[in-house]
């Protein structure tokens, strides 16, 4: 895939509807230099892993997304899961993980299935440690030790809604 850049996205999920739109403006600001050579990969988790896909695809981005367990998708709330699906019948690519229930372990499945062969992590973080297993802060180290470019988006005026 020469030229293209392959730029995988890790990050939260409570964001509130106000950073939403600053993350959304972030990531397009990231990739707009790239577009539509981008190949992006996500989990397509709620918050950052969803805008992320749709600013992807409005650029004329392809989409690679990492499922990671078979009912992934039907433990998420309503709305989230209709964005779900709607991305994910917009993907390129699927990789579904051999994982039938989502646990912090496919959890870290999908984290080392997003790192291979990308040239960048974008990370929607606002630099708290891991909280558990599976989760942002353990994405970028991952990236780091693998010596792959990490780029923090986490704009002045941020926040989260501490619920998921």
């Amino acid at each position: 895939m020469d030229g293209v850049l392959r730029v995988a996205v890790t990050g939260h999920r409570d964001l509130s509807p106000a950073t939403a739109a600053l993350i959304g403006a972030a990531i397009s600001e990231q990739l707009r230099g790239h577009a539509p050579d981008i190949l992006g990969v996500s989990c397509l988790a709620p918050g950052a892993d969803q805008i992320f896909a749709e600013r992807v695809l409005e650029l004329g981005g392809t989409l690679k997304v990492i499922v990671p367990a078979r009912t992934y998708g039907h433990g998420l709330g309503a709305g989230h899961r209709r964005r779900f699906h709607r991305l994910l019948s917009r993907a390129g690519t699927v990789v579904c993980l051999p994982y039938e229930e989502a646990t912090p372990a496919t959890y870290e499945a999908a984290n080392e299935a997003l790192l291979v062969d990308v040239d960048l992590l974008l990370a929607v973080w606002d630099g708290a440690p891991a909280q558990g297993r599976g989760g942002t802060a353990e994405v970028v180290d991952g990236a780091r030790q693998r010596a792959i470019e990490v780029r923090v988006l986490w704009p002045e005026g941020a926040s989260r809604t501490g619920r998921p």
